[in-house]
């Protein structure tokens, strides 16, 4: 599920300095290039070349005076394209929606740029009429928490630029996972945004239709067989709830102690809540062991429910590594974070970019029987962290019950069930086969939360199948069934078709065929389009473009893969010729 927040922007940025390109790697595509001469060229001095080339370009790039532009990740591909991605910061403030990513070609020349913005974003009014004081009170009031300072922002959002506050409110009463982040308008007071700073796998709208329905989730939980023989090193075996017995690397701190964090996947770790609604990974309680074994494969033990985060993250760490070589969620080579047991009858999962990890609540024992800790639950929400570290998609608008709407939440809800459902075909856990299924071990009487191959299937989220106009203002559950669908058609292509144990039946908008080009080279083009193409406010119309030119990067523009792409996308019903106004 989409992360809801809309964060603030650091000013002071470290730049990823990884080449991350594709090939040597799963699922690369062709290199044009010779891969050794990116290592001739320093961040340093791609980063100094993409921002000269952002002021010299600005009629193309928006970029204006007063504005400043601070790296947030640097990409060199193999074929020798530059890629630089920037937040912007004008007169000092941080720009929300001033995102952009300035392309260079090999040589460091200008080559184009992705902008979120297409407006400027100097604001008309410079001086706030609000004290900080009033949209602290504000935010505290419309969020019911404890407010921090207020900074100084330009909104530059929903096509229009705007002086405003932007607050964190922690303790929020209105959100199950903590804090709020929330926008004043600086001259009128008005609310711009209140949006929750974690992602809820299962949405408000989502749990209504449930209870409404009278449903429960109650996953089927297998009990694994416990290893009869100690561990004599950190190769230590877990009974998980869902994924059967499974292998995990740990620590081990002394004789007979051993601690649950992986040294071989950047000191990845999973801790205990202990019941409390914590988003400090360092107030939680580490899982220690003499054995090296952990959990019982039951609820009993609450180490269990830790097997499972523990494998789902070091297995969607494995994924983003073996296929893109990307290391680590930031691709910074650190590990990753997981907290089980949080709060007090919690019936969810979260993605939490504050706490830059993983929260698990242990269901609430009435709705939702047991922690929500299923493999592609954490493929899918340890993603939207990938997004976060990227294009920062975001919903254009959050209701007053927490449900997001906007074709960019849509989007960065899609890709978090395409890779979550890669994260499952590159485990291939027999207790978790893999398939283009989201939720399927949910116990939900339609047998899955979400699917790829026809998205309507799931009817209680009433997903989508084909882009129309009204989708741009679906809930982004909903709407990211048009993407997912699209990108089923680039892998496996239409009509029906057993894949593994699950029998699939693709159709298309105009009724014509489309032929996939398999799983391996679609996830290559999504990847690609979503760390160079796409920006915080990526449409489906946009997302078509940024995988048109990750198809062509890939493969070229006369391939076989370049014109699948195109296909795909007007078998869901999105061309050039349907394509809206700029709405940004």
């Amino acid at each position: 599920m989409r992360r809801p927040h809309i964060r603030s922007l650091a000013v002071a940025v470290t730049v990823a300095t990884a080449a991350t390109g594709l090939a040597g790697t799963a699922f690369a595509g062709p290199s044009t290039g010779k891969p050794e001469q990116a290592a001739a060229v320093t961040a340093a001095t791609v980063v100094d070349a993409a921002r000269a080339a952002a002021f010299a370009h600005a009629s193309a790039t928006g970029v204006a005076q007063g504005d400043e532009l601070h790296a947030q990740d640097v990409l060199i591909d193999p074929e020798g394209a530059r890629h630089v991605r920037f937040i912007r910061s004008h007169q000092g403030m941080p720009v929300l929606g001033g995102d952009l990513v300035v392309h260079l070609t090999e040589r460091l020349t200008y080559a184009g740029v992705t902008r979120a913005a297409d407006h400027k974003v100097a604001p008309e009014a410079t001086h706030a009429r609000l004290s900080a004081g009033q949209a602290e009170e504000k935010a505290a009031a419309v969020a019911k928490g404890d407010a921090g300072p207020a900074e100084l922002v330009v909104d530059a959002r929903d096509g229009a630029a705007a002086l405003a506050y932007q607050v964190r409110v922690t303790d929020s009463g209105t959100v199950e996972a903590g804090s709020r982040t929330v926008v004043v308008d600086a001259l009128t007071g008005k609310v711009r945004s209140n949006t929750p700073d974690s992602d809820e796998f299962l949405s408000p709208k989502l749990i209504e239709t449930l209870r409404e329905r009278g449903e429960t989730l109650d996953p089927a939980t297998g009990t694994a067989p416990q290893t009869s023989a100690l561990a004599a090193t950190a190769s230590g075996t877990g009974n998980s709830l869902f994924a059967g017995k499974v292998p995990l690397t740990t620590t081990k701190t002394g004789t007979r102690s051993y601690l649950l964090k992986d040294p071989t996947r950047w000191g990845t770790e999973t801790r205990d809540a202990k019941g409390q609604e914590l988003e400090n990974f360092a107030r939680g309680k580490k899982f220690t062991s003499t054995t090296n074994k952990w959990g019982n494969g039951a609820v009993s033990n609450r180490a269990s429910a830790a097997v499972d985060a523990q494998y789902g993250v070091t297995k969607t760490l494995d994924f983003y590594k073996k296929t893109f070589g990307r290391k680590g969620i930031a691709n910074n080579s650190k590990g990753a974070k997981a907290m089980v047991h949080f709060g007090n009858k919690v019936a969810n999962a979260f993605w939490d970019s504050y706490c830059g990890c993983m929260l698990y609540g242990d269901g609430d024992g009435d709705f939702f029987k047991k922690p929500l800790v299923v493999l592609d639950v954490t493929g899918h929400e340890l993603t939207h962290g990938v997004v976060d570290a990227t294009a920062r998609l975001e919903p254009t608008r959050v209701d007053q019950d927490g449900n997001q709407y906007g074709e960019a939440g849509s989007l960065n809800e899609s890709l978090a069930d395409i890779f979550g459902s890669n994260v499952e075909f590159s485990a291939n856990n027999p207790k978790n086969p893999p398939n283009y299924l989201l939720g399927e071990k949910l116990g939900l009487d339609q047998k899955f939360l979400r699917r790829l191959d026809k998205p309507s299937l799931d009817v209680l989220e009433g997903a989508i199948d084909y882009w129309s106009p009204a989708v741009y203002d679906a809930e982004v559950h909903a709407g990211s069934g048009v993407s997912s669908h699209a990108y089923y058609l680039l892998a496996e292509g239409s009509g029906r078709k057993t894949i593994g144990s699950v029998t699939y039946d693709s159709p298309t908008f105009d009724g014509l065929p489309a032929t996939g080009i398999g799983r391996s080279k679609a996830t290559a083009i999504y990847y690609r389009a979503l760390t160079r193409y796409m920006v915080s406010t990526t449409d489906f119309h946009d997302a078509r473009v940024a995988t048109l030119k990750a198809a062509k990067d890939l493969y070229g523009a006369g391939s076989t893969e370049y014109k699948a792409v195109d296909r795909s996308w007007a078998a869901v019903n999105v061309t050039p010729a349907n394509a809206p106004a700029a709405r940004h």
